[in-house]
């Protein structure tokens, strides 16, 4: 219920889910770029397996660098950056708190670059 102050009675509106609650939240304060890369941040580590050599790893337009400290993690990752892409683009579809740009068709990480 909301007050309406000309009639000074209460007025009935429509019920809303909590998690909509929360992504309207996130869009109104512009919350979203900071908490999409920390969200892209923790699919590299949940996806990688490698967040014990991830020096630092940074998201900038569809671009996913990320800094090693282990050439031989850094080689064995980079055979694998396709399945890591597919995987990461999964695990974001998935997520509640990721929030899409656009319709959501595509992927949202496009490039990975190892350092």
């Amino acid at each position: 219920m909301a007050y309406d102050s000309r009639t000074n009675k209460m007025r009935r509106q429509n019920a809303v889910g909590m998690d909509e609650l929360v992504k309207q939240f996130i869009r109104e304060m512009r919350l979203s770029s900071g908490l999409n890369r920390q969200r892209v941040d923790d699919a590299w580590n949940q996806v990688s397996g490698a967040s014990r050599y991830t020096l630092s790893t940074n998201f900038v337009d569809g671009t996913l660098y990320c800094t090693l400290s282990s050439s031989i993690v850094r080689n064995q990752l980079y055979f694998q950056k396709d399945f890591i892409l597919k995987e990461i683009n999964g695990f974001l579809k998935k997520d509640d708190l990721f929030t899409w740009d656009w319709d959501g068709k595509g992927d949202c990480v496009k490039v990975l670059v190892l350092k």
